[in-house]
């Protein structure tokens, strides 16, 4: 039941909404006779569909005491058992395939916002607790003998029309498409992610005190907020230390920086003499790299290193593209060209939050593999930190 920021939901909240969508946008449409579990649950469990129906507030969630943990997992049971019988009859059709589909990768999502909503929760808890019991590797900057990191390379795109959206037959949310062509000026990408050491000296150099390298909005957040670390950073003694889901430990300094904001990760690429890429540039760039990565299923939860052996340098390939952390875009998050929400409630899953929200690509240490594309577009407000957000440079 723990909500411990407006941004997260409750774990059991997060098991009984995936488990409404199925029954609410494909039982009890599609299957002849179906009964609602509760019919309470049809407004306890919505998050935000207002063609749905009304909902709770989200601030709330974690005062839902009732229905019990037992009485969640019974609704999963029973709706489980229910998708069978669909299964098993001869009414699954492509359209609701589609929607099938549509719900199995919204369960992804909530997968990998339970384990946000986790960390979270347990470093509010001054106990600070481990969701996973088990020692953590040792950090590379506390290795006595540890060899420098070499400056991140760059790899050169030329000016080009590219094809940009989702193109497969496979799925695809609707926000990837209408697939469309885009003119992009010449522009160049860091051939990894920025580190914790990287970022460290941005912090030395007095990045959080420094007006001139904030976007206004963002500069008044530092101030309200009083950061001067990534989320999840603190102080011990004369080193830094950093909360994971195996606890805390020493910071490593190889390590890619994350639970950064948009507008952090904006003024560090500004300290750096670099900007941000945009989204249409990330794309471009990721088209043809393999879907490999640190993603949920390595169980790291937590961001790795980019593979370096020792310092030789390895040319202009593009490491760290998907896995890790979620990579912040300066492009806002705003429709292609010819998009056209879905009709009725389904319509709200993505559309109506393009407003107020910056995209991010690449997914993350919390991201099931079989859910990541290189036209999938996360998107979050720019003062966002919880998820596992991080940064690679552009030029």
């Amino acid at each position: 039941m723990v909500q411990s920021t407006v941004e997260a939901s409750p774990v059991k909240w997060h098991q009984a909404h995936t488990t409404w969508f199925f029954e609410t946008f494909v039982l009890s449409p599609h299957l002849p006779g179906y009964r609602p579990f509760s019919s309470a649950f049809r407004s306890l469990f919505n998050s935000y569909y207002k063609q749905v129906g009304s909902h709770p507030l989200r601030t709330i969630r974690s005062t839902f005491s009732r229905p019990s943990l037992e009485d969640v997992h019974a609704y999963r049971s029973y709706v489980d058992e229910h998708m069978a019988q669909l299964f098993a009859s001869e009414l699954v059709d492509n359209p609701m395939r589609a929607l099938v589909d549509l719900g199995i990768n919204h369960e992804q999502q909530h997968q990998e916002l339970i384990l946000t909503d986790i960390k979270h929760a347990f470093w509010t808890n001054p106990l600070r607790p481990a969701y996973i019991n088990q020692p953590a590797a040792v950090p590379a900057s506390s290795q006595p003998a540890e060899a420098p990191r070499p400056a991140s390379a760059w790899r050169q795109f030329s000016e080009g029309l590219f094809a940009i959206g989702h193109m497969e037959a496979d799925f695809a949310f609707d926000n990837e498409g209408p697939p469309h062509k885009e003119y992009l000026q010449p522009f160049r990408l860091a051939t990894r992610l920025v580190t914790n050491g990287e970022y460290l000296q941005f912090m030395q150099e007095g990045g959080y005190r420094r007006p001139e390298l904030w976007l206004s909005d963002g500069w008044d957040t530092v101030l309200v907020n009083r950061w001067e670390a990534p989320l999840y950073w603190e102080r011990a003694a004369d080193q830094w230390e950093i909360f994971t889901l195996k606890g805390m430990r020493p910071l490593s300094l190889r390590e890619p920086v994350c639970h950064v904001s948009y507008y952090e990760a904006d003024a560090f690429a500004r300290w750096a003499g670099a900007r941000l890429p945009r989204e249409s540039e990330w794309e471009a760039a990721a088209q043809g790299i393999s879907l490999q990565g640190n993603f949920l299923e390595r169980a790291l939860f937590h961001p790795a290193p980019a593979a370096w052996p020792g310092s030789s340098p390895r040319g202009e390939k593009l490491e760290q593209m998907f896995g890790d952390v979620w990579e912040w875009t300066q492009s806002p998050y705003a429709p292609y060209p010819g998009f056209q929400p879905a009709a009725g409630p389904l319509g709200e899953y993505n559309g109506k939050f393009m407003c107020n929200q910056t995209v991010l690509r690449g997914g993350s240490c919390a991201t099931p593999e079989t859910h990541i594309r290189a036209s999938y577009r996360n998107f979050f407000p720019p003062a966002s930190r919880w998820q596992f957000m991080g940064i690679r440079l552009a030029q």
